[in-house]
């Protein structure tokens, strides 16, 4: 049997509104949880209460997912500014892009 390899390059992943979207689903999830809070005495007769608990666990962990994801996308803005930055000094060389650079001062 032949081991399968991939004919050709995984595409880049596609970057969308993730934080809009990680808020959204953990926004779900809470009301879920508030709409089916009234019907308590329900779920318990039928012994169904983790519905109830599942969509608190899922806002609650969509916290933790909206903090994640605001540091990625901080990080990722950091780490594109740093490349913009260093391929604008690397091809600019003492040219700014708000005017030429200053002179550097005499000894």
């Amino acid at each position: 049997m032949e081991k399968w390899t991939p004919k050709h390059e995984a595409p880049e992943p596609l970057e969308g509104p993730v934080v809009a979207t990680i808020v959204g689903g953990t926004i779900v999830w809470f009301v879920l949880f508030l709409v089916q809070l009234p019907f308590y005495g329900w779920f318990d007769d039928h012994g169904s209460t983790w519905w109830l608990w599942t969509c608190l666990a899922g806002g609650g962990l969509g916290f933790i997912g909206i903090w994640y994801v605001r540091r990625r996308d901080a990080a990722i803005k950091r780490a594109q500014a740093a490349r913009d930055a260093a391929a604008g000094g690397a091809a600019g060389g003492a040219t700014r892009a708000d005017g030429p650079a200053p002179a550097a001062p005499a000894d």
